[in-house]
């Protein structure tokens, strides 16, 4: 895995340079409210290290940094009040699949009846 990226905007978030509402935190994840929601909750988790995406990583190394990002995405999702009746998590790799920002987050899409493939 790679140390933070001077030039990733989600590494940014991580060292407190760009703010973001930050929902919940620990020594190795982060998750905040997305910019532009795309279901009534949409939050992001993001290891603290920078990854890249899925590809960028071993697979010991995604057997710790994944169950880290779910066991956030449940907590998000207890604290937000949608846990029982529902939610989505999703990861977009590489561009072609959606990747626009590529430091490896999950997308956590909650908080009512979600439409379509993604949120809305």
């Amino acid at each position: 895995m790679e140390p933070s990226q001077t030039d990733c905007i989600f590494c940014k978030i991580v060292a407190g340079t760009i703010p973001a509402k930050i929902i919940e935190q620990n020594e190795h994840a982060m998750a905040f409210l997305d910019l532009q929601p795309q279901a009534p909750f949409h939050g992001l988790v993001i290891p603290k290290m920078h990854v890249a995406s899925l590809n960028q990583i071993t697979p010991s190394e995604r057997r710790l940094i994944l169950p880290e990002l779910y066991e956030m995405a449940d907590q998000v999702a207890i604290k937000h009040g949608f846990r029982e009746d529902g939610y989505r998590c999703v990861i977009n790799n590489q561009a072609l699949a959606g990747q626009s920002v590529f430091h490896l987050h999950l997308h956590v899409l909650g908080g009512g009846k979600l439409k379509g493939s993604f949120g809305q």
